[in-house]
């Protein structure tokens, strides 16, 4: 029988998602903070310029650009004080077979992940 994610699974796999796109783009990783509520999830560095990136996982059918702008803005303030650059990543996942269904275990799934948005 098909397993359900749970929502620290889900944040990891929207965490993973991010990552590789980070990696990717050459990103020097200086911390990854997986706990969903612990922010930022990762504080990297790229061309000597620090970067505090908070992964959001987000459920069909919410939109993964919006974000929570007081909890963005107070991100913002404290990378500021870091002269670090800040980023929200939303990842929408989904069941692939019907999106209204959740995300199971070793079944496929869709990702809506637009790229990061700076603050």
């Amino acid at each position: 029988m098909a397993r359900e994610l749970s929502e620290q699974e889900l944040h990891n796999l929207a965490m993973n998602i991010v990552g590789r796109q980070l990696e990717s783009e050459g990103f020097e990783f200086m911390g990854v903070n997986s706990k969903p509520k612990k922010n930022p999830q990762f504080v990297c560095l790229k061309d000597k310029e620090l970067h505090f990136i908070v992964v959001r996982y987000v459920p069909f059918p919410e939109d993964p650009n919006q974000y929570d702008e007081s909890l963005m803005d107070k991100m913002k303030d404290h990378a500021d004080k870091h002269e670090a650059r800040t980023y929200y990543a939303g990842v929408g996942l989904s069941n692939a077979q019907d999106r209204n269904l959740p995300v199971y275990l070793n079944e496929e799934y869709i990702v809506d992940y637009r790229g990061m948005i700076e603050i």
